[in-house]
């Protein structure tokens, strides 16, 4: 696999991945809606070819797909053998790979049915928990809001009376979020529950409430057994789609049947899983529940070369949510080029995602707070079918080592805060140089779990390496932010930076420190 990656570097053909993923992203299955059963695809039928589309995308077109590419150009002459279906193996073939359809065929046939298997086990999970239900109670309450996808640093705290600067906190202090939403409900188990200005937060095991009444699961049951049968039915004679979405039509159906007053008034999702919208949300939107999809972040668009923009990245113009919550103009301008200029956009300002308990380190001088992106290991790197070599230890190590210079130059503080933490994933050659750098005087290390936001107020100026959003929080908190550029390769009026200058080389890092320390460090 990585011998085919160096060959797509070395004939500078790295963007054959990145065109694969766009094709099978925009490029339809063919599937007229008249092909499709109301009685599975519920109110989702709408957009019935769509969602099979984004369900493929999530299951079979992520790192797998890309691995698979790379090993065969690392193999000359290899036959890809996968389980997709037709219309994808046709376009792998435009690509210029060769593609063993007889094998991939029955491959897919396999994974259909395995599918299928498993939509078929979930039925019968949700026919039978009527005999579960007489030690549940639905605790779910009236007017809330669901977060789907979040874990434990993503829910508020209390510390010293220290912000949280966490999604939920973001989300009840937001001006104009539904003011008759009472409660906020979260999946994250084995947490307490929390008030917060007269604003209940809970955990929920379950994002839907259970079917508790005999007469509904009985309607459910019957519902089931016809589902089957037609999937298994159209399978037989071709038609994949209903045996592929029928795990998420299972749960669509239980949406379908539950109450009006049982389901959120709210349902919010976020950019971790931007690609497919579920299946059951299209019920709940019937019933009058707002599906809202928010961004954490905003490093989301490829990075302009001389010839231009690159396209639009793997999956995000297969987006179809109701309504999506972005930063500022230039996300929405992004999300407008991806899914059309009629999508429904709130400008929303920064969104907090993830805070920690653990305390910032104390701040005695005048401190840089320094924003990197830690790259992984050459393997893992090579798998995600980049089409540049941005986020590598080529660039990453002359980042903070001109940072470096500089902070110790002008007697700062260099306040280093990783991404995130990514165990062994992280690129060895790497890892030996922050621990060295780690090791200086004027270098406090900051913990990945730690708030930016923390660490932004607890400095005069920001350094953020292209194009994180730390640049971003750091402008809308009124402090002097660049991104800074080692390989001086960058288009300076990329729009991807979102109007953050772009400097290069330490004489230009210098001369804008210089600027901007003078008055700031006096005030300590």
């Amino acid at each position: 696999m990585m011998r085919g990656y160096r060959v797509l570097r070395d004939t500078s053909k790295l963007s054959q991945i990145a065109a694969v993923k766009q094709a099978i992203t925009e490029h339809s299955l063919n599937l007229p809606l008249s092909s499709f059963s109301a009685l599975i695809m519920g109110k989702g039928i709408v957009a019935g070819e769509l969602v099979i589309r984004q369900n493929l995308l999530i299951r079979l077109g992520g790192n797998s797909l890309n691995s698979a590419l790379l090993l065969a150009v690392g193999k000359k002459d290899e036959y890809i053998t996968l389980p997709i279906p037709k219309e994808w193996r046709e376009i792998l073939k435009k690509h210029g790979f060769k593609i063993s359809n007889y094998r991939s065929a029955i491959l897919w046939n396999g994974y259909v049915i395995s599918v299928m298997l498993l939509g078929i086990a979930r039925i019968v999970k949700i026919s039978l928990s009527v005999f579960e239900s007489k030690n549940k109670t639905n605790v779910f309450p009236s007017q809330y809001a669901y977060f789907d996808g979040l874990n434990r640093d993503n829910l508020p705290y209390e510390i010293n009376d220290r912000k949280s600067h966490d999604i939920i906190s973001w989300y009840l202090q937001w001006t104009e979020r539904r003011s008759d939403i009472k409660v906020v409900c979260h999946g994250v188990i084995d947490v307490l529950p929390l008030i917060i200005n007269d604003t209940k937060i809970i955990s929920q095991s379950t994002i839907l409430p259970d079917l508790t009444k005999r007469r509904i699961l009985f309607k459910y049951a019957i519902w089931g057994v016809i589902a089957i049968f037609i999937s298994t039915l159209d399978f037989l004679r071709g038609r994949w789609w209903h045996a592929i979405i029928l795990i998420e039509a299972a749960i669509a159906k239980q949406a379908q049947l539950l109450s009006k007053d049982s389901v959120a008034s709210q349902y919010l999702f976020n950019n971790s899983n931007w690609i497919y919208r579920p299946l059951w949300t299209y019920e709940v939107e019937a019933k009058g529940s707002d599906i809202s999809f928010y961004f954490y972040s905003t490093n989301c668009e490829a990075f302009k070369n001389v010839d231009g923009y690159p396209q639009i990245g793997y999956g995000w113009r297969a987006m179809n949510w109701p309504r999506y919550m972005v930063w500022d103009e230039y996300q929405a301008d992004f999300v407008r080029r991806a899914v059309g200029v009629k999508s429904n956009i709130n400008i929303v300002g920064p969104i907090w995602f993830q805070s920690s308990k653990v305390e910032l380190p104390i701040v005695t001088k005048a401190a840089v707070a320094v924003f990197d992106v830690t790259p992984h290991r050459a393997s893992i790197y090579c798998s995600l079918g980049l089409e540049n070599e941005f986020y590598t230890p080529n660039v990453a190590i002359p980042f903070i080592e001109h940072v470096n210079i500089v902070t110790k130059k002008l007697d700062l503080l260099m306040l280093w805060k990783i991404k995130r933490n990514i165990g062994s994933r992280v690129h060895p050659k790497y890892q030996r140089y922050k621990e060295l750098i780690a090791a200086l005087e004027h270098v406090t290390m900051v913990e990945p779990d730690i708030s930016p936001m923390s660490v932004i107020e607890s400095s005069i100026v920001v350094i953020s390496m292209p194009f994180t959003s730390t640049a971003i929080i750091a402008r809308e908190m009124g402090k002097p932010s660049i991104y800074y550029d080692p390989t001086g390769l960058l288009e300076r009026e990329d729009r991807a930076s979102h109007g953050i200058p772009i400097l290069s080389g330490c004489d230009e890092l210098e001369a804008w420190l210089s600027r901007h320390i003078a008055i700031s460090k006096s005030t300590y």
